[in-house]
């Protein structure tokens, strides 16, 4: 359902700042779909950096990008300290001059680089601020923004930040809307598998994991000996020795360092290995699709977090990256692959514990954050 403007009415315009990996693009991505969907004729500019995912992603979308300056928090007494104010001066001049341009009524931060310059520039012009956080343990900018604003959005129920209310994690469109048994005869095209196959499908994000990407090429002669076809999505750069198809079976391993088209990729798979960022943790549950995550050994430990409600659920399992060898493959990926059972009660399990509403939930929030706005 969408807003009918009123004549003579302000338009809605509003930033969406967030950007670096998949996990800020996507769900900010998911978010301006939803509002140009609701207020077809608002305003929407996203601030980015020239360096992440969204420098591609947001103008294929058909959004306007406005490059801000990436300017990284100094964490040691070096040079970096110096640069560091005039670095922010600027990154926030360029968040100003963006919600000039669309005269802002509200501005939307999901964390990253950008969001810090965004939230400080929206503070001092008065705009109204609305977070959005991705992970279980939130990210720096946002910790800072929280303190500026009531309007404080999560995607899990543990999450600390001042203010803040579960939405769920704003899904893109065509994972939001995924029906995996309609599209599976497209993906299997797309990737050149063969239906009724065990289907694995072996994914570390955007980057690549390199720990996954050694222990399922090592073991991947063995899959296919058993039957199970791969697809193993790399990440750039990252290329793997894929094993020939199996001579008595057929099956194939699938190569290729990234695809825009996960929904095809979900599609086909019957289960999933992949890291546990919060994107991937919610659109799997979403689409209930089982999986077993692999946390990031490193950071803060949000990666086991993001997974804990689902696994609880019984909708995943977790393992730790050590324990990533081409004999655990064996011993334990390739038996729960081939139990059709056990897969159909873990996706049972995932289906109803995800959810695909998560970013009507944020605009919601987003209109009613603008509407404050006293300009």
């Amino acid at each position: 359902m969408s807003a009918a403007p009123q004549q003579g009415a302000r338009r809605l315009g509003v930033v969406l700042a967030g950007g670096g990996s998949a996990g800020h693009v996507n769900p900010l991505l998911a978010t301006a779909d939803a509002l140009r969907r609701r207020v077809p004729d608002s305003d929407l500019v996203v601030l980015g950096t020239a360096e992440g995912l969204e420098a591609r992603l947001v103008p294929e979308r058909g959004y306007e990008l406005t490059v801000v300056p990436k300017v990284p928090f100094p964490r040691r007494p070096d040079a970096a300290v110096v640069r560091f104010p005039g670095s922010l001066r600027r990154a926030v001049a360029t968040a100003r001059g963006a919600m000039r341009s669309v005269d802002a009524q509200v501005v939307v931060g999901f964390g990253g680089y950008v969001a810090t310059p965004a939230y400080l520039a929206a503070r001092r012009a008065g705009i109204p601020i609305v977070i959005h956080e991705q992970n279980a343990r939130p990210g720096l900018a946002n910790r800072l923004g929280a303190r500026f604003t009531p309007h404080v959005a999560t995607t899990f129920d543990l999450t600390r930040l001042p203010h803040a209310t579960r939405v769920g994690l704003p899904l893109r469109e065509e994972i939001r809307t995924l029906d995996r048994a309609a599209l599976r005869a497209e993906g299997l095209a797309e990737f050149g598998l063969e239906d009724r196959r065990p289907t694995l499908l072996v994914f570390g994000g955007s980057l690549g994991a390199q720990r996954l990407n050694a222990a399922f090429a090592a073991a991947g002669a063995e899959l296919l000996a058993a039957g199970v076809q791969v697809l193993h999505l790399t990440g750039a750069g990252k290329d793997v020795s894929a094993p020939a198809p199996d001579a008595a079976t057929g099956a194939r391993y699938v190569a290729r360092p990234y695809t825009d088209r996960m929904d095809l990729a979900y599609a086909v798979a019957d289960l999933a290995v992949g890291r546990s960022g919060a994107g991937t943790v919610c659109e799997l549950a979403a689409v209930g699709l089982p999986a077993v995550y692999v946390p990031l050994p490193v950071g803060n430990g949000e990666q086991r977090l993001n997974a804990r409600g689902l696994v609880q659920a019984g909708g995943g399992m977790v393992v730790e990256d050590a324990q990533v060898t081409p004999e655990w493959v064996r011993d334990v990926v390739l038996p729960l692959v081939q139990d059709e059972a056990r897969l159909e009660q873990m996706a049972a399990a995932a289906a109803a514990h995800g959810d695909r509403d998560a970013a009507d939930r944020l605009v919601d929030l987003v209109l009613r954050a603008a509407a404050e706005d006293p300009a």
